[in-house]
C-alpha cells in the first residue's frame, strides 16, 4: 500500500536516511516496513528562529501492515489511491488539415507536443528565431541596444518565459500540472522540479528543455517555422478559412490555435479588425527593485543566511490601499538576478526580471506593481495595451534614448527628486540606465500607492527601501491586458475553428498555466476531431526547423 507522510520538520543538514527513519516515527513502524520513498514536496519554512526543511513523502508499505485508525485519521497521514492513467480518445468529426498552432511559447509547445503525440501532425508557426539565434539577437540588445523587432525578450521560441527567472510555480490546483513537470524533466530539466515547492530552471536550463520539445514535435511527424508572423486571417461566416503569414504567404486552415504571449499588439489589432470578439482585462504596472542578495538571505534566514542547501531567498509583499483602492504587489521576484531589457517594439522601454539556474547573480530583484482596471481606460478591448504602450514611450524618453531605462534611488522617489548619480549603483540593467525622477513617468495616483506601499514594507521589513534599493522603470507586461472571449468548447465565441490559449490570450499567468492551458486545448481538439486527413508543407517566406539541431 502507498502512505502519504506530510509535514516531517528536518534540520538543513538532513541525511537520506533522517527521511526514513523521520517517517518511520511518524508511522510507528519499523523502518524496515518501508519499501521505498518518494520524495512528494520539499519547503523551506522559516516562519520561526529555526529554520528548516518541511517534506511531504510517498510511502510504499506492505499490503500486510496494518496501521490504526487513529493514524490514518491524521490530516498528516493518508492512504493514495492508484494514479489514473487519462486515454485520450480521438473525436468524430473530420479534420481535413493539420492544426495550426500559433506562437511556440508554453501554451503553444504543449499543445503541439500533445497533439503530435496523438498524431495529429501539427503545424506550429512561431514569429521569431530559433533559440540560438534568438539568444544572439537578445545579447547584442542588451549590449549594444540594438532592437530585433521579431527577435527579443518577448518573441522567438521559447516565448517570454526563456529570459525569466523559468519559475514553475502555480496556484491552479489542475492535475495537468503533475504532467506539465513531468515533460519538462523529461526534455532536460532536472528532476527537483517535481518537489520544490518553489521550482525553477532558470533562463539557461530552459531553453535545452525547449528545443529538446521542439525536436520530439518534430520527430512526431509535426512541422516548426520560425520567422513565420500571423498577419492576417480570411474568414467566412463563423470560421477561418485561410491564414496570411509575413503579408505574402497564405495557408489553408481547418484549426488555428492562438497562443500568443501578451506582447503580440499587432495580431490583438488584427482580431479587432477581424470583429473577434475581445474584452479588457485588468493587470499591473510598476518598476522593478533591487537589493544585495545577501541582505534578503539575511531578513529571511537570519543566522542560517548563506547555508549551501538554503540558496538564495526570496520574498513576496502584499499592500492594499485604503485610499485609491488599489493593491501593490511584488511580481516575478529573481533571487540572484538580474533587471533585463524586454523590449519589443522601437522607441518602447520594457523591464523585467532573469535569473540563472544557480541565481548566483548576487543581487536579487522584483516587480513592485501596481494594478490598474478596465476603468481606467473606459473598458475599451485595447484600451490596457495602449496604457502600456504610453508608459513606455514615456520610460524611453525618460531613459534619454537607445533604450536605456530610468532608474532612480529609493530614497530619492520617496522624497519625490531625481537621483544625482547612479555610477555604483546596484541597477543591473541593460543598455544602461539613466537617472529620472519616476515620479514623472506614471500617474500621481500610481506614484502615490507606490510611495504608502514602500513606507509600509520598510516598516515590515527593515531596509527595503534602504540606502542601496534601486527602482528601474518600466514594468508593463505582467499579463495580457485583454481576453479573447471563448466559450466552454474553448473556442471562439466568435469563430468556431479559433482556439485562443495562454497568457496572451487572457487565460494564464506564467509558464505552467499557460502550458496547462495548452494541454486542455489540445485535449479538446482531439476529443473533437479525427486525425487530419492531410498534412501540408510550407515553403518559401519562413523557415523550417527541421534541420536545426
Amino acid at each position: 500500500m502507498k502512505i502519504r507522510v506530510r509535514e516531517l520538520a528536518l534540520p538543513l543538514d538532513y541525511s537520506e536516511n533522517d527521511l526514513r527513519q523521520a517517517a518511520a516515527r511518524r508511522l510507528d513502524i519499523n523502518i524496515n516496513h518501508i519499501l521505498s520513498v518518494n520524495l512528494v514536496r520539499k519547503a523551506v519554512d522559516a516562519r520561526r528562529s529555526t529554520v528548516h526543511f518541511s517534506f511531504t513523502l510517498d510511502l510504499e508499505l506492505p499490503d500486510t501492515l496494518k496501521l490504526s485508525a487513529e493514524l490514518l485519521s491524521s490530516p498528516q497521514i493518508s492512504l493514495l489511491p492508484a494514479r489514473e492513467t487519462v486515454v485520450l480518445t480521438g473525436g468524430q468529426q473530420p479534420l481535413p488539415l493539420s492544426p495550426l498552432v500559433v506562437g511556440a511559447g508554453p501554451a503553444g509547445l504543449f499543445c503541439a507536443l500533445l497533439l503530435a503525440r496523438q498524431g495529429y501532425r501539427p503545424i506550429l508557426l512561431e514569429r521569431g528565431l530559433d533559440l540560438d539565434r534568438r539568444v544572439q539577437e537578445v545579447e547584442q540588445f542588451w549590449n549594444l541596444g540594438l532592437l530585433h523587432p521579431q527577435a527579443n525578450a518577448q518573441f522567438g521560441e521559447g516565448g517570454a518565459g526563456t529570459f525569466s527567472d523559468g519559475k514553475l510555480t502555480t496556484r491552479i490546483g489542475d492535475p495537468r500540472v503533475q504532467s506539465v513537470l513531468e515533460t519538462f524533466v523529461e526534455h532536460g530539466a532536472p528532476e527537483e522540479i517535481l518537489y520544490l515547492k518553489k521550482p525553477h530552471v532558470g533562463t539557461d536550463m530552459i531553453r535545452q528543455v525547449v528545443k529538446n520539445m521542439r525536436k520530439e514535435i518534430i520527430a512526431r511527424g509535426g512541422q516548426v517555422y520560425f520567422q513565420a508572423r500571423l498577419s492576417d486571417l480570411s474568414v467566412h461566416h463563423r470560421s477561418i478559412t485561410s491564414i496570411i503569414i509575413n503579408e505574402t504567404v497564405e495557408v489553408p486552415c481547418s484549426i488555428l490555435v492562438l497562443a500568443v504571449g501578451n506582447s503580440a499588439r499587432d495580431v490583438f489589432r488584427l482580431l479587432d479588425d477581424r470583429g473577434v470578439q475581445l474584452a479588457p482585462k485588468g493587470f499591473a504596472v510598476g518598476a522593478r527593485i533591487e537589493h544585495p542578495q545577501e541582505w534578503v538571505d539575511r531578513v529571511q534566514y537570519g543566522d542560517y543566511a548563506g547555508h549551501p542547501r538554503l540558496g538564495a531567498a526570496d520574498y513576496h509583499l502584499t499592500f492594499q490601499d485604503r485610499i485609491s483602492g488599489r493593491s501593490l504587489y511584488t511580481f516575478c521576484m529573481c533571487p540572484g538576478g538580474y533587471v533585463i531589457a524586454a523590449s519589443s517594439e522601437a522607441g518602447q522601454v520594457v523591464t523585467n526580471g532573469m535569473s540563472y539556474f544557480n541565481r548566483d547573480s548576487g543581487q536579487a530583484n522584483s516587480a513592485l506593481v501596481v494594478t490598474v482596471s478596465p476603468a481606467d481606460w473606459h473598458n475599451t478591448p485595447l484600451g490596457g495595451m495602449e496604457l502600456q504602450e504610453s508608459l513606455e514611450r514615456k520610460a524611453y524618453e525618460l531613459g534619454g534614448g537607445g533604450y536605456r531605462a530610468p532608474a532612480q534611488m529609493v530614497k530619492d522617489f520617496l522624497q519625490k527628486h531625481r537621483s544625482d548619480s547612479l555610477e555604483g549603483s546596484l541597477a543591473t540593467y541593460k543598455p544602461g540606465v539613466n537617472p529620472a525622477n519616476l515620479w514623472e513617468l506614471f500617474p500621481l495616483e500610481l506614484c502615490q500607492v507606490l510611495e504608502r506601499g514602500l513606507k509600509t514594507w520598510e516598516r515590515r521589513m527593515k531596509g527595503f527601501a534602504g540606502e542601496q534599493a534601486v527602482l528601474t522603470g518600466v514594468e508593463t507586461r505582467t499579463s495580457s491586458p485583454l481576453r479573447i472571449l471563448r466559450g466552454e468548447e474553448l473556442h471562439s465565441l466568435t469563430f468556431d475553428n479559433l482556439y485562443p490559449c495562454g497568457e496572451g490570450s487572457g487565460y494564464a499567468g506564467g509558464i505552467v498555466s499557460s502550458a496547462v492551458d495548452g494541454l486542455r486545448v489540445a485535449e479538446k481538439i482531439i476529443s473533437i476531431y479525427n486525425k487530419p486527413d492531410e498534412t501540408i508543407e510550407l515553403g518559401a517566406g519562413m523557415e523550417s526547423a527541421k534541420n536545426l539541431s
